[in-house]
């Protein structure tokens, strides 16, 4: 679905990804690992068009090289950043409809009726707190609501970055089995950046090691799992 050919990207004199190669099958999990650093927001970053970068970006047959970062999300490649950003001033079903703005005009408000139920299905404790403002929320229920945001986008892709971060781990272990039916049971393609190997290995069908800036290993990711070297260098404390 995603091509990526000769993928460079620049903060200022910085080079941050020296020429990286990679394919994301369609309907996949596939997911990027490594060491702070190594590049993996970038990559995210390179592909929603929000930084310096040169290189093929090719996404079912359609280059996004030279499109902005809005016509990109109107393609159906959804972005849900690290750090969760939603707005915290705004009660949650505020923040869900944020997410509708790329639709305007496309949709009449069954619509987003139809979408918003489907994202209280998916995460009922949103539904729960519809009318609670966005900073009242747990880590936990902020990632659900950044999910739940990027969902109401309609994506055909979803780059998730750091999902886990912050969070304690049965809410971890919840969150990513939310992801694993995002993709099963609705067909949403997953490219995932996530600090915990472990867990991002255990649920991906694909994986890329990144170093700085460059892929240092790629393949399967149930074989990635049990390479020496992955466990060595990205399984230690912290890893679930």
């Amino acid at each position: 679905m995603i091509e990526i050919r000769d993928l460079h990207c620049y903060y200022g004199a910085i080079e941050a990804l020296r020429g990286i190669n990679m394919k994301i099958e369609d309907g996949a999990i596939t997911c990027l690992i490594g060491s702070n650093g190594a590049g993996k927001t970038s990559t995210l970053k390179s592909i929603s068009n929000v930084v310096c970068r040169t290189g093929g970006i090719i996404y079912d047959g359609v280059d996004l090289s030279h499109l902005r970062d809005i016509q990109i999300a109107r393609q159906g490649v959804i972005h849900v950043p690290e750090g969760r950003g939603v707005f915290p001033g705004l009660t949650v079903e505020e923040n869900l409809l944020t997410g509708t703005v790329n639709w305007h005009g496309l949709f009449g408000k069954g619509r987003y009726d139809q979408d918003l139920a489907e994202v209280y299905e998916l995460f009922p404790r949103l539904q729960e707190r519809r009318n609670q403002l966005a900073w009242s929320l747990s880590g936990g229920e902020q990632q659900m609501l950044a999910i739940g945001r990027g969902l109401m986008g309609r994506p055909k892709v979803m780059m998730l970055d750091e999902p886990s971060m912050g969070l304690a781990p049965l809410v971890v272990a919840e969150l990513f089995e939310k992801i694993v039916e995002i993709n099963r049971e609705r067909g949403i393609t997953i490219l995932l950046v996530e600090q915990n190997a472990k867990l991002a290995l255990k649920v991906s069908n694909y994986a890329y090691v990144l170093e700085q800036g460059c892929i240092l290993l790629e393949g399967p990711a149930e074989e990635l799992r049990y390479d020496p070297r992955v466990v060595s260098a990205y399984m230690g404390t912290g890893a679930h």
